[in-house]
């Protein structure tokens, strides 16, 4: 039931002039004074009972139907505001749902793009691994090698010690692993930076990511609110804009700028490790190239050593031959010079006997010419004889020192093929295989 408006009290400048002059006692109907003047003192009038009523009523009316429409207007206005309100929080609670979608697929995004650079990074990791640990170190054995082999050829003797092509072929693959060694450092240097920009990049892509994941659940949280809710309160401070705050293409373009510098970055790596690969190829290839031509340089090398070796060797025997009939050679002649002396002995006696011959019987009979001419031409023969024996020891001296030259050279060929075949080549057959070079 409605409930009547109070009645209001009039005040007495609107009361009817009459009953003002009622109250005042001045009126035509005043007791002036007269014995009944205690009953009529401010009392009204009877027309003006019924008009003090009917002007109650019709305001009671009035205010019955300003109260009336107040309320038709109120619960207007309150159903109207409650749609609004509905259909205001609907509307929130949907954007916040849409904002949730975005932020789900950015999150998202990053995510992916997070395991990317991760496995990324651990394949250019193991890249760098097979470039350090494998191939430059690696390297180190050739570079051992080679320089040993250098080293050894140093104590070949003259005239061996001659910078042949085994030489030139060592000098070549020396500098061609300090090259490579140098490379290798580099390109283990580029490896290691870009390691950190991956790492970089992928930490900021996990802040971004940590963000969207601490606003998802902020936002999810709120869309979960309803007027139901028990931890909802008034926060009138909050009903404002950041100044620091993001607009939504600010918002989408960080993330996405993120991204593309992760992915620009993750191509650099990708790169890279090609880059990497096409080296360890190169330079395993390489190496192993110029291996081979140290190797065949140092089979001619030997061959040649072995040849003139044998040429040596086969001298060697000639002049030991040629030594032995020399040697016989001079013991003959000097047997033909002895044996010379007998009969020298018997000419010259027969001559000598033959001066005592007396008188006229000392004549220059033929037999005495041809004492003489005996005696001359034994001597001419020996003379002969002994200057043959001269050359002929000559000779021999001559062949006793081409002997020994020659012996001396075979010595120092066979020091160089010792070098050579016994010390380099074989020191050579730890050369490191393709694939250890390549840094498997």
């Amino acid at each position: 039931m409605t409930k009547e408006p109070a009645p209001q009290t009039v005040p007495v400048s609107e009361l009817p002039r009459k009953v003002c002059e009622v109250a005042l006692n001045t009126g035509p109907d005043s007791s002036s004074g007269l014995s009944t003047a205690g009953f009529r003192t401010a009392k009204y009038l009877p027309h003006e009972w019924h008009q003090s009523n009917s002007d109650l009523y019709n305001k009671a009316f009035s205010f019955c139907e300003q109260g009336e429409c107040n309320r038709a207007e109120s619960k207007e206005l309150s159903a109207h505001a409650a749609a609004t309100t509905q259909r205001a929080q609907q509307n929130s609670t949907a954007a916040v749902g849409q904002r949730l979608q975005d932020i789900h697929f950015w999150k998202s995004e990053l995510q992916k793009q997070i395991e990317d650079m991760d496995a990324e990074t651990s394949l250019l990791a193991a890249q760098k691994l097979r470039l350090g640990r494998g191939a430059l170190d690696a390297s180190a054995v050739p570079y051992a090698i080679a320089t040993d082999n250098l080293q050894c050829r140093e104590r070949r003797q003259p005239p061996d010690l001659v910078n042949d092509e085994v030489e030139q072929e060592l000098l070549k693959e020396a500098e061609l692993i300090r090259n490579i060694q140098e490379l290798l450092k580099r390109t283990l240097s580029q490896a290691a930076n870009q390691m950190r920009l991956n790492r970089d990049h992928k930490e900021i892509c996990e802040m971004d990511w940590s963000d969207k994941v601490e606003t998802y659940n902020i936002d999810d949280k709120c869309g979960r609110y309803s007027n139901q809710s028990t931890n909802i309160q008034f926060h009138p401070s909050s009903v404002k804009y950041e100044e620091s705050a993001s607009t939504p293409e600010t918002w989408a373009k960080f993330t996405h700028d993120n991204i593309y510098r992760a992915e620009r970055e993750k191509l650099a790596s990708v790169n890279l490790r090609a880059l990497i690969d096409s080296i360890l190829h190169d330079v395993s290839e390489d190496l192993r190239r110029q291996c081979a031509a140290v190797n065949e340089a140092f089979v001619r090398r030997c061959e040649e050593l072995d040849d003139a070796k044998h040429n040596l060797e086969h001298h060697l025997k000639n002049v030991l031959r040629e030594i032995g009939d020399q040697e016989a050679n001079i013991a003959a002649l000097k047997k033909a010079i002895k044996d010379k002396e007998a009969p020298m002995k018997v000419a010259q006696t027969r001559l000598y006997d033959r001066s005592f011959r007396p008188n006229v019987e000392l004549c220059r009979d033929e037999a005495q010419f041809r004492l003489i001419g005996e005696v001359e031409e034994l001597t001419e023969t020996i003379k002969s004889l002994k200057q043959k024996l001269l050359e002929s020891e000559q000779s021999l001296r001559n062949l006793e020192d081409t002997r020994m030259d020659l012996e001396k050279e075979i010595a120092v060929k066979r020091n160089s093929i010792f070098i050579d075949r016994q010390k380099c080549m074989a020191h050579r057959m730890h050369y490191p295989v393709v694939l250890k070079l390549a840094g498997y």
